[in-house]
């Protein structure tokens, strides 16, 4: 169910990521899509629809929560194997467990920055090399019978650095599912992005590599409820308006 800006979203993620593309052209797609998506007068209608029940904020609800990254994850749409799009809120100097960690992803991913900005690094694994930085390698998954991050050591590795980047309001970037990257709020003002992951061969797990330190073995994740879900969406529509 859902009103007209949550089913327009929909057919457009469906017409546009249908089918099986390989991955060039499934990122050239997505980025495409955000960036539709993603202009602050279309997300602010499609965050107020959905902050006023429509779409299926219970479902929606229990894959929201707080990012050990440092951001507010918040799903919009939920479009099973195929997509899930959501809002990104990252607060500015916020962080917590994994802040600095390098990482990559289980789907080719797309985001668009609605306002504020964000920072960006992508990373090579430097084979036999001397060069880049010291990290230590986890496998990260969904632990069995909960929600919890799981991470799995895997060994110490060195990675070096390929790019540097920063990403103003009404830009976008997209990246394949094995692109090892990090990126955090590069301002002072709380920044949003739209946040697209796609594809239906998704990965079992993701790398993660880490020079802070040992991580834990299980990382909680802490699903909202209804309710902190659908405020959560007002607050975003607000600063939205205010942009």
């Amino acid at each position: 169910m859902g009103g007209r800006q949550v089913l327009a979203a929909r057919r457009l993620l469906a017409g546009t990521l249908e089918g099986e593309l390989p991955e060039p052209e499934l990122v050239a797609a997505a980025r495409r899509v955000v960036a539709e998506l993603g202009s602050p007068e279309r997300l602010l209608e499609l965050v107020a629809e959905l902050a006023s029940g429509e779409g299926d904020p219970q479902g929606c609800a229990r894959l929201s929560y707080r990012h050990v990254l440092g951001f507010d994850k918040l799903l919009l749409l939920d479009g099973g194997p195929r997509h899930m799009l959501r809002a990104h809120l990252w607060h500015p100097g916020a962080g917590a467990i994994g802040k600095e960690d390098i990482h990559n992803h289980r789907s080719p991913l797309a985001s668009y920055v609605v306002r504020g900005r964000l920072a960006m690094e992508l990373y090579d694994i430097e084979d036999g090399g001397r060069d880049g930085i010291t990290a230590a390698r986890y496998e990260e998954s969904l632990k069995e019978g909960s929600a919890d991050w799981l991470l799995e050591p895997a060994g110490p590795a060195r990675l070096r650095l390929t790019h540097v980047g920063q990403y103003a309001a009404g830009s976008a970037y997209a990246l394949p599912a094995h692109t090892l990257h990090r990126a955090w709020c590069d301002t002072d003002v709380p920044t949003v992005t739209l946040f697209l992951e796609t594809g239906s061969g998704r990965r079992r797990h993701t790398d993660v590599f880490t020079a802070a330190g040992p991580h834990p073995g299980a990382v909680p994740k802490v699903p909202l409820e209804a309710d902190d879900y659908l405020a959560a969406l007002d607050g975003l529509a607000e600063l939205l308006r205010s942009s």
